[in-house]
């Protein structure tokens, strides 16, 4: 309620300072102070607003920057964050000298610029979002006649023209810092910018700790960061000079809206503004895998997260210590099999490709030249030297990073990145290169005897097991192969129904596992001993004969390892049934909505049969409940339910969201909105998750359950998003069935298109198989 009340009074606040224009509203004068509760400063674009605010779930007041044009609330600045002011009492006010001055209560100073000695002092709020004061006579324009700036002051956000690192000259550095939490803008645990040190590079420190490496800038993009250049709207800089080490980023198109912001839980996000959705859109972000975390497998080693386990050693090199690096223990990391020769000149240079470049901190740069040539022979004259790299591959390339100790937070990637030259002896380099002929030649005959013998077996054992198979007298494609229907490619049993009733006790009440809208569950064993669960259609049920013959066709083609196995029917004597194997510990469903086996929350639910099958209630895609269609995309929305109810440890049927009537997939939709995803973390998880790997799967889910067919991915897409380094995903559109009971109150942050938050429809479903 807080936040629907904050985020309404702060549109409200907008529109309110939008409709009433006056004249030098961007200008902050002595004589008038802004008081909290009065008229903020508007840029003279009306790109940005500065004044008081609270943040989300806060009563504590603050002056901040934010968005003007944009309807989320978005705070990019925060003056006062370490000493907020209690009470509306607060007032921004600037001194004959030019100092800015924030008082609280009793006129007690909770903030102030640096003393200025000025003579004619103007403050005033840019249209980038840039805060300044500088004297009256000087070119409102150049950055050079700012006395003070709050693009020299970071808070946990860079925008457009707003410099990251350091001068030399006063070595002020300017960093990044997260917020303490999403209530609260004093200083937080993470921070973001550049270390000077060997070959300048970025870092995101949690305190004084290391936690992430972007590497140092490679003429294109930082090395850790493959995905900067997929966004051609930005135009990224970096800059090393005897004055300043600094990044800069600007907008080619003025008209988009991005940002560079740390979060409180330590993600450092790339965010452009949708207008058409009032969405942040997240166009990368890091960490993003375990690879990413920092040094995560011990010097000379390799991080690769398409292999398993996760870190190799490159050409030349063997674990130090092989016993614990069975054991998945990788501190030791890897050292060489033969000890370079630099006096004979023997070396060579084994290629590592796709490389995130390792720690550059005891590197040194030489931009003697421009070819790869020149900086290996500089590295062989070198005995010291252990890897070389081009320092900047942009155009036709030039300079080289040199390295003369061990290579530390080494990773590849499947795409991007670039190459490292890592010295290696000789002998390891002839006999490796044999060694891998030798042994992929191997593997292929072994694979292709391995694939003939298990065939062959497979084959045998499936002769024997439909010989030997009580009750199946032949299959359901002999039995209706004249039909017309599409079981010709398919050889499923029929079970006689004496044989099922065997099984079952006849059906004995003291066997049946459960009711549903299909019908009773039954469990049973065969004489063979093994172990059955039989759905039984109920007389009363509306499904015919052929829609019966329909559905076991399609759950046939659907066996999977991960799927209860489907092993026959029965259609006899007026009976319809399914015949499955057995699962004595239950399905997922029991674990993770089941309080004594999953410390995860269960709703009270109601148990009602349906006379139609038309499947289990909050899987089914809205498509298929409406209107009967039935296809590949239907199967997608289920799985999308399934990975956000995982995530959540949630059903779907319930409301999470009383007050708008929210289901599972309306309540993932609002926090996702709201930036605010891992909000619908399974409390039972704790902290101990990979937050950007959460994210990711998350945004797959809402892809997967979006209300048109053709918006969700197929399946083998959604293989590539969850295995995928790249987090250039889709954005998601609405799911479908967003509230199962009443409409959402209207959103301010949602486009006249989307105003409705559900289908138009009014669904009511029960209990399916």
């Amino acid at each position: 309620m807080m936040r629907r009340l904050f985020g309404a009074s702060f549109l409200l606040y907008l529109l309110i300072t939008l409709s009433s224009p006056s004249k030098g509203a961007d200008t902050l004068t002595l004589d008038h102070p802004i008081a909290d509760g009065g008229q903020p400063l508007i840029s003279e674009g009306g790109s940005f607003a500065l004044g008081f605010f609270s943040p989300t779930g806060s009563d504590s007041r603050y002056v901040g920057i934010w968005y003007n044009k944009i309807s989320a609330p978005t705070v990019v600045w925060v003056a006062n964050r370490q000493r907020p002011v209690t009470g509306k009492d607060g007032s921004l006010s600037v001194a004959a000298n030019g100092t800015l001055v924030i008082t609280g209560e009793n006129s007690t100073v909770v903030w102030s610029s640096p003393s200025l000695d000025l003579s004619h002092p103007v403050v005033q709020l840019l249209d980038d979002g840039n805060f300044v004061v500088r004297e009256a006579d000087g070119n409102p324009s150049d950055p050079n006649n700012f006395a003070w700036q709050s693009f020299d002051y970071p808070t946990d956000t860079l925008l457009p023209g707003m410099k990251l690192g350091w001068n030399l000259t006063t070595r002020f550095n300017r960093q990044l810092t997260s917020w303490t939490n999403a209530s609260d803008p004093a200083s937080g645990e993470y921070t973001y910018g550049i270390d000077l040190r060997g070959e300048p590079q970025f870092f995101e420190w949690s305190g004084t700790r290391a936690v992430w490496r972007g590497g140092p800038w490679n003429g294109l993009q930082l090395t850790g960061v493959p995905q900067m250049t997929s966004y051609d709207k930005l135009s990224l800089q970096f800059f090393v000079d005897a004055t300043q080490v600094v990044f800069v980023f600007h907008m080619i198109d003025a008209s988009i809206v991005s940002r560079l912001v740390v979060n409180y839980s330590g993600t450092l996000q790339r965010l452009v503004w949708d207008d058409d959705s009032k969405f942040w859109n997240t166009l990368w972000y890091a960490p993003v895998d375990p690879c990413d975390t920092i040094f995560p497998c011990g010097p000379n080693a390799v991080c690769d997260t398409s292999r398993s386990p996760l870190c190799g050693c490159p050409q030349g090199f063997q674990p130090k210590n092989p016993t614990k690096w069975g054991f998945r223990d990788v501190s030791d990391g890897c050292v060489r099999k033969t000890e370079v020769d630099c006096r004979n000149g023997t070396d060579g240079f084994a290629l590592v490709s796709g490389a995130k470049l390792p720690d550059t901190s005891s590197s040194t740069v030489e931009w003697f030249g421009t070819t790869l040539d020149q900086c290996r022979a500089k590295c062989l004259k070198n005995c010291s030297c252990t890897a070389y790299a081009q320092a900047n591959i942009s155009g036709s390339g030039s300079g080289c990073i040199l390295w003369s100790t061990n290579l530390t937070d080494l990773r590849v990637y499947g795409g991007g990145g670039q190459d490292l030259y890592v010295r290696a002896a000789a002998a390891d380099l002839d006999s490796e290169s044999s060694h891998h002929r030798i042994h992929a030649t191997a593997i292929t005959v072994i694979l292709a005897l391995f694939i003939l013998i298990l065939a062959l077996v497979g084959c045998c054992v499936w002769r024997r097991k439909k010989r030997s198979m009580p009750g199946m007298a032949i299959s359901f494609t002999e039995r209706h192969n004249d039909e017309g229907t599409e079981a010709n490619d398919l050889d499923l049993p029929l079970f006689d129904l004496g044989t099922v009733a065997d099984a079952t006790g006849n059906f004995s009440i003291e066997n049946k596992l459960g009711e549903g809208g299909f019908g009773p569950v039954y469990k049973g064993k065969l004489e063979d001993e093994q172990e059955i669960a039989v759905k039984r259609l109920s007389k009363s049920s509306l499904q015919g004969v052929d829609e019966f013959k329909n559905e076991v066709v399609l759950i046939a083609k659907l066996q999977h390892r991960n799927l209860v196995r489907l092993l026959g029917c029965c259609i006899q004597g007026g009976e319809r049934m399914l015949i499955y194997e057995y699962m004595p510990n239950g399905s997922l469903d029991s674990f993770l909505f089941d309080t004594a086996k999953g410390w995860i929350f269960g709703g009270d639910e109601t148990e009602v049969n349906t006379k139609r099958v038309v499947g289990t209630y909050g899987y089914m895609s809205p498509e298929y409940a409406m209107d009967g269609i039935f296809s590949v995309k239907s199967d997608v929305f289920s799985f999308g339910v399934l990975v956000l109810e995982i995530i959540s440890g949630k059903k779907n049927r319930g409301i999470y969201d009383a007050s708008r009537s929210l289901n599972l997939l309306g309540y993932t939709w609002s926090l996702w909105r709201e930036g605010k995803g891992l909000d619908l973390v399974d409390e039972a998880i704790g902290d101990s998750y990979p937050k950007a790997e959460v994210l990711r799967c998350m945004k797959v889910g809402l892809l997967c359950v979006q209300e048109r067919p053709e918006d969700r991915p197929t399946m083998s897409a959604v293989l590539l998003m969850l295995g995928s380094d790249s987090p250039l995903l889709p954005q998601p559109r609405q799911p479908g069935f967003v509230a199962i009971r009443g409409p959402l109150e209207p959103d301010s942050s949602t486009s006249k298109q989307d105003s409705l938050s559900i289908n138009n429809v009014s669904v009511t479903m029960f209990e399916g198989r």
